[in-house]
């Protein structure tokens, strides 16, 4: 051996195993490591961190002897550096998921340009124009692996990318980071241009009947040798790593489905061909499993792209089941297939998964649609009250007035739907006896309040009818009903025709202050009350009895009523009916009350809830005095109502100090300790002596809030009511763990949360954690839930101390990053003073993932609709100028009108447009 032998020997002898950081690409090329470095455990470098310096060397320019700039040369060094990076994507199986997390756009395209070349793919070849069908397997597999980079690039450059926190400036870096944004800008420029034939390439793939190959490292070894050397191995159909034909077309689908989804925003008639790439996607897996090597499909996201095709695209097929019955409901109201409605939520009677106000809304949308003149949806309307009504009725609510309005004239398909409906919403065996009763008594109500007796045995001699009510029960009710005397159908009329009874001079006034005084039958009542009016009207009847007590706070109301009907009625009612009370009669009182209410509803919000909150504390007590004393837990509408009412915070409502102790002795009473210590209204602190330390939790909440906020920017500060009790700055915040604190809040807020989920400021500070850690979309969920939970999901104005001008800032803020534009310029109105700078400058935006011109309804600012106006006029935008014009030529919208005019149309397009917030957001 020379001496220059053995020192070259003892050289590589005594060299370590990872070399140098400076010259680590050389050692590899000098002495052909490469695959030795790939085995280890965890190489360093990279794998995708050598695919990046290999490229980076091999497209270094060349200087010549004048110092004029050339282009890397083609020679041998830079040839082998390329085949290196290349040899290294085939060790990671050329999974397109690692190369795109690690690698740029520009490095990668530099990549996938050089496994064309390579693959025998002549540039400047159109791909569109070659037959996959007879190219070799392995360079159709270069191809296909070029046009799904390309559109998967496209779809992920919609998306909003987090910008990260700049460092120090440092203008080398600047320069180089805006060296390459400009290049990435130029390639994906390109690729737009070429999208259509990119997905043109893998429409035909699917179509291939064959398995393909992709290129390993020893083949690729094989095309860097002499071509003679070859043999046309690499060109045979067993060269290379197989890749299944159905792992192939999963892939393809799977991309092809992304930018059909994405172009979807422009043209919504590709979302159907979305749809069908999805589902064919999920086949595909099925039919693989979970062992392929090809095939990385991130099912979650797969399963998001799913349901959301299934909202935008209504289905017929088999697949429609598998949907949520949220999703189901909005594809039928969409398609018109409103039985299909009807049934979803006679199954919902069962299994409660859908909210009672989404339910509420969609019967409001439905009673919308027959005003404006479509009469064939009256029998939908009936239909799906019925529905929402024995929901009610199975959790323990009243009857609404549209049930009775629209049950005013029933007729045999009325009774028989209403029976359908009760007879599927309850399951016999499982149902708990409360539940049952409840049933009971309303079918029992329903034959009381009809006239014709043929509806009444219609009734009576149902199957549901005979298993709830005892023999002696339906005895007494037909019997009852057989006897009456024929009359006007008084207990389901709305309150409207209250007056509409003729008066009868047959009796004395005296008679029937006495029938008065002994009747405890609402609508008899009524009708004493409406003939004593008709024979005199200097006479206050409710002053007929010195033993009809209402409670001071509320008489100073009810006298107050102009109407001396009325004023009579409303008084009697309500005294008779907390006699019933006091005497445990809960039947009759429950019925005085329920007339009362409905009575109210129609002109006074403010005793409608005196009507609510006593009918809560009768509840109470006939929970208490019946299966309560057998130990049975009251139904949870109950413990929800009484929450309610403890967090109640409607202003100039008369409270009796009665109720809200029995409310907090009921919480006692089973055991809701948990809620007590969390939240409890100030005035039960200091007049209540069975409440102590109600706001332990809610404290220790701000405590962690307040630590959180002082290491924090301002701009991400989390809200926390009480948070003003502690100090403004921490003197030693070095011995603050401050991740302890984050990871507290994050608890207490799922806690606190899963005790009361409807706590508008609990979801605040949800939603703010999640804005200030940059989950937008998460945030504006909670910022929305927490306007719908204190707004009848925006049937009601949101109150000003929920919705302040710093949570509408950070939903604009979310709005933004989200690339949805038009949504912040349209709640840029929501501010106290109307943002024009930050509406105008999205409105400006191209790139606006949101229905843009779709939004304009919601606008109620006439400054912005004329700028939209001007914007579109200069873009030569025609249909969109047309529509904002439209907007702006809305009679509500003329600043000539009367204040509440304009306040009551912006209220409107806040309502429409929150609601439609929350269906894109929940």
């Amino acid at each position: 051996m020379s001496a220059e032998a053995a020192d070259r020997e003892a050289a590589t002898s005594s060299r370590p195993c990872t070399p140098p950081q400076t010259c680590w690409f050389e050692f590899l090329l000098e002495e052909s490591l490469l695959e030795k470095h790939l085995r280890k455990p965890c190489p360093d470098p990279a794998p995708v961190q050598l695919i990046v310096q290999f490229l980076e060397q091999a497209s270094k320019p060349s200087v010549n002897e004048q110092n004029q700039v050339q282009p890397p040369p083609d020679n041998k060094r830079n040839r082998i550096l390329k085949l290196l990076a290349l040899k290294v994507a085939a060790h990671l199986k050329w999974d397109l998921d690692i190369l795109e997390k690690s690698l740029s756009v520009p490095v990668l395209n530099m990549l996938l340009n050089e496994l064309l070349c390579i693959s025998k793919v002549p540039p400047g070849t159109k791909h569109v124009d070659m037959d996959l069908a007879t190219l070799p397997p392995t360079t159709a597999m270069a191809v296909l692996l070029y046009n799904r980079w390309a559109i998967r690039t496209i779809v992920q450059s919609s998306f909003p990318v987090k910008q990260a926190k700049p460092g120090p400036p440092q203008l080398s870096v600047m320069n180089q980071m805006q060296q390459e944004k400009e290049l990435t800008e130029n390639i994906l420029k390109v690729l737009k241009e070429q999208a259509a034939d990119s997905i043109l390439v893998l429409e035909a793939a699917l179509k291939l009947n064959k398995d393909l190959y992709v290129h390993t490292m020893r083949t690729l070894d094989l095309l860097a040798m002499e071509p003679g050397m070859v043999n046309g191995e690499t060109e045979s159909s067993a060269a290379g790593l197989k890749v299944k034909t159905e792992e192939m077309q999963c892939q393809v689908c799977y991309d092809l489905g992304a930018a059909y989804f994405q172009q979807g925003s422009t043209n919504s008639a590709v979302y159907e061909n979305a749809r069908e790439k999805f589902f064919r996607t999920k086949e595909l897996i099925a039919e693989i499993g979970s062992l392929s090597l090809h095939c990385t499909i991130d099912e979650k996201r797969l399963a998001g792209y799913c349901q959301a095709c299934d909202v935008l695209v209504p289905s017929s097929d088999s697949t429609s089941q598998q949907l949520t019955p949220y999703s189901q409901v909005h594809i039928c109201l969409r398609s018109g297939n409103y039985q299909e409605v009807i049934q979803i939520f006679i199954e919902d009677n069962l299994t409660l998964s859908l909210p009672v106000q989404f339910r509420q809304s969609v019967l409001r949308e439905l009673f919308k649609k027959a005003q404006q003149g479509n009469e064939a949806l009256d029998e939908i309307c009936f239909k799906v009250c019925a529905c929402n009504t024995v929901r009610d009725i199975l959790e323990g609510r009243t009857i609404s007035v549209q049930f009775n309005q629209l049950f005013l004239r029933p007729n045999k398909e009325k009774i028989d739907f209403l029976l359908e409906v009760c007879s599927r919403s309850v399951n016999l065996e499982k149902a708990s006896e409360s539940l049952k009763g409840n049933m009971a008594a309303f079918l029992k109500n329903v034959c009381l309040g009809l006239e014709d007796l043929q509806y009444v045995f219609m009734i009576s001699s149902h199957e549901l009818f005979i298993t709830l009510l005892k023999d002696e029960e339906r005895k007494l009710l037909v019997d009852q009903m057989r006897k009456r005397s024929p009359r006007v159908n008084l207990c389901i009329k709305p309150v409207t025709s209250f007056y509409d009874i003729p008066a009868s001079a047959s009796v004395n006034i005296g008679q029937l202050e006495h029938q008065l005084i002994l009747s405890v039958d609402p609508w008899r009542i009524r009708q004493i009350l409406i003939e004593l009016h008709g024979m005199t009207s200097e006479r206050q009847f409710w002053t007929v009895s010195n033993k009809w007590e209402v409670p001071s706070v509320y008489s100073g109301v009810i006298l107050g009523i102009k109407d001396n009907l009325t004023r009579d009625l409303v008084y009697i009612l309500m005294a008779k009916g907390l006699h019933c009370s006091t005497v445990k009669d809960f039947s009759h009182a429950k019925q005085l009350f329920a007339a009362c209410l409905e009575l109210v509803t129609e002109f006074s919000p403010k005793l409608r809830q005196v009507m609510l909150n006593e009918m809560l504390l009768l509840d109470i007590h006939t929970h208490e005095a019946g299966t309560g004393q057998a130990g049975e837990r009251p139904p949870s509408d109950l413990i929800s109502r009484v929450r309610g009412y403890l967090e109640m915070r409607l202003p100039d409502i008369p409270l009796r100090q009665v109720i809200a102790e029995e409310c907090v002795a009921f919480m006692l009473n089973w055991r809701e300790n948990e809620y007590l210590t969390l939240q409890v209204p100030a005035f039960l602190l200091q007049s209540n002596p069975y409440v102590k330390e109600p706001l332990v939790l809610t404290i220790i909440l701000s405590l962690f809030v307040k630590l959180h906020n002082v290491r924090e920017d301002i701009v991400n500060d989390i809200t926390a009511e009480h948070i003003s009790i502690w100090p403004s700055s921490i003197p030693n915040l070095q011995s603050v763990d401050f991740e302890a604190v984050a990871i507290t809040v994050k608890e207490l807020v799922r806690y606190t949360l899963s005790i009361n989920p409807n706590n508008h400021s609990w979801l605040i500070i949800q939603a703010d954690i999640y804005f200030a850690t940059n989950q937008y979309s998460a945030a504006l969920h909670y910022y929305l839930q927490a306007g719908a939970v204190c707004s009848d999901f925006f049937n009601k104005a949101v109150p000003p101390d929920v919705y302040t001008d710093q949570v509408i800032k950070r939903m604009i803020k979310c709005c933004s990053l989200l690339n949805c534009h038009t949504q912040v310029a349209i709640l840029c109105q929501f501010l106290r003073e109307i943002d024009y700078k930050t509406a105008f400058k999205s409105l400006q935006e191209q790139n606006s993932h949101d229905a843009m011109d779709s939004y304009y309804d919601y606008i109620w600012d006439v400054t912005i609709l004329e700028y939209l106006t001007y914007l579109h006029h200069k873009r030569g935008e025609t249909d969109k100028r047309q529509i904002a014009i439209k907007a702006i030529g809305q009679t509500e919208l003329n600043a000539s009108n009367p204040e509440e005019v304009l306040q009551l149309a912006a209220q409107r397009r806040k309502k429409k447009f929150l609601q439609a917030m929350a269906k894109l957001y929940f």
